[in-house]
């Protein structure tokens, strides 16, 4: 689900402003391999993961055991290894690892617990497509404060405002809104908006660049998000942490705002092969809060999931994502309610190798949310060593459709800061990676100590604890060379 101050719905706390904007999983069959070819009874509707090594011949043969075990093959990554599958067969984890190509199989796992929504690949139902709006300028846009800059404290907060001064950031960096869909037509998001690079992965986690199918449907989070990173310096509305840069929309929300591991697979893959810059991931992957290196289906989801992100990572991708909004200790896991979310939760052990995804990914920044006096948001997650940084989350003025805005809450929004921030450390210094980016942005956080009252929870010392991590992200110094 999108991340909301309620674990398991739709994403940001909103103000009164805006809109209201399981058991460790089933287990691994362990029964013996049955012959591919045997009639099996026909099942729900399912997709999955099927995990191999990353070439195109072993992929290849994936394929192959996926057809002989009365799959189709919905997408293949040969360079991640992964194939995902959808099938009606109610043995087809067994049936996969059977017969000739079934050794190839390392992995493999239902990607989610209720049967597939959008119907058979291919078969999705598209929303209307809604009139493009071009991108318009490439220089950068003076200094000059919109008509309710002067409402966005956050901006404040993290020294945007005053990196504006020097610079507003690089057209050449664009930064991927993995997310419920962005409005390209409103105004403060319309000029630095690249259509070309967009997409939609919601249908079974297959591209989709039909006009307008990352537009939102349901949901006006993306295009909240879309506006704290980069909201246009036009004479209208507001300004992003990074007014300058390109945008672009990779919808990985369905309409019910579910986010499942073929969707975000999707999202990343496409960011890494069009060669975005950062990505922002203001999610959980569903159905489960947490998913949990078992020998079953969130143990083979977990990994394909891993592989997306190193390949991002690898092809220069810096993948920020936030980290959630239960008041949960990441770094001292014991159970989880509320998993599965898209059928019925069930009280679950879980242990610190049950990662909420992508946030505890390797390669991902972490992000907690803070209030306007610099306080942990009573709703944020943290963790020592599993927060990197902090921005703020409550009450952020941002862009919604149809050219509206209001106020949101949650780590959702303290994410899309630290995208910014990175987009104008790209920006200053465009040759760094993904590596170089990630270790400016925790060196030149500010410090940000334990609340002067004590709170247990808060653990560390003020250059790095469970609350903030390395501290509140830092827009100045990321633009000083």
């Amino acid at each position: 689900m999108i991340r909301s101050s309620h674990p398991r719905r739709l994403t940001a706390v909103l103000a009164a402003s805006a809109l209201a904007l399981t058991t460790l999983g089933a287990a691994t069959a362990n029964a013996a391999p049955a012959d591919a070819s045997s009639a099996a009874a026909p099942g729900p509707l399912m997709n999955y993961v099927v995990n191999t090594k990353a070439s195109a011949g072993h992929v290849k043969k994936v394929e192959r055991a996926v057809t002989a075990a009365g799959g189709t093959v919905v997408q293949s990554y040969s360079q991640l290894g992964v194939v995902i599958a959808q099938s009606t067969n109610a043995a087809f984890k067994t049936d996969v690892r059977a017969g000739r190509y079934g050794r190839d199989v390392q992995s493999v796992g239902a990607t989610r617990t209720a049967p597939v929504s959008e119907g058979p690949v291919g078969s999705a139902a598209k929303a209307p497509a809604q009139a493009g709006t071009k991108s318009v300028g490439e220089a950068d846009a003076a200094p000059v404060p919109d008509p309710r800059e002067g409402e966005q404290w956050d901006m404040v907060q993290i020294k945007a405002d005053q990196a504006h001064a020097v610079t507003d950031g690089s057209r050449q960096v664009l930064v991927g809104i993995n997310d419920s869909g962005v409005d390209d037509t409103h105004p403060d998001l319309a000029p630095n908006f690249d259509k070309a690079n967009s997409v939609s992965c919601e249908d079974n986690g297959v591209p989709d660049t039909t006009e307008g199918a990352w537009r939102p449907t349901s949901s006006s989070h993306g295009t909240h998000v879309a506006g704290t990173v980069a909201a246009a310096r036009n004479g209208i509305g507001i300004v992003g942490v990074a007014p300058n840069v390109r945008i672009a929309s990779v919808k990985v929300v369905n309409d019910d705002g579910f986010i499942y591991p073929e969707y975000a697979i999707c999202g990343f893959v496409w960011a890494a092969q069009h060669h975005m810059d950062i990505t922002n991931h203001s999610y959980f992957i569903d159905p489960y809060m947490f998913w949990c290196d078992d020998n079953g289906d969130q143990g083979a989801v977990q990994e394909a999931v891993r592989r997306a992100v190193d390949y991002a990572t690898g092809r220069g991708v810096l993948s920020v994502a936030a980290a959630g909004n239960s008041n949960y200790d990441l770094a001292n896991k014991t159970t989880d309610s509320t998993s599965p979310n898209d059928t019925t939760p069930v009280l679950r052990p879980i242990n610190n190798d049950c990662l909420d995804m992508p946030t505890e990914l390797p390669g991902v920044i972490t992000v907690a949310s803070t209030d306007r006096g610099g306080a942990k948001s009573s709703f944020s997650n943290f963790g020592l060593a599993k927060i990197d940084v902090a921005a703020p989350g409550r009450a952020i003025l941002s862009t919604l459709p149809n050219n509206r805005y209001g106020t949101s809450s949650g780590t959702s929004m303290a994410s899309p800061h630290v995208a910014g921030v990175a987009a104008l450390m790209k920006s200053t210094h465009p040759w760094w990676g993904p590596r170089q980016l990630e270790a400016a942005l925790l060196r030149q956080a500010d410090d940000t100590a334990c609340p002067v009252v004590p709170d247990a929870r808060c653990t560390g010392t003020t250059e790095n604890n469970s609350f903030f991590g390395e501290g509140n992200v830092d827009a100045l110094d990321a633009v000083q060379r």
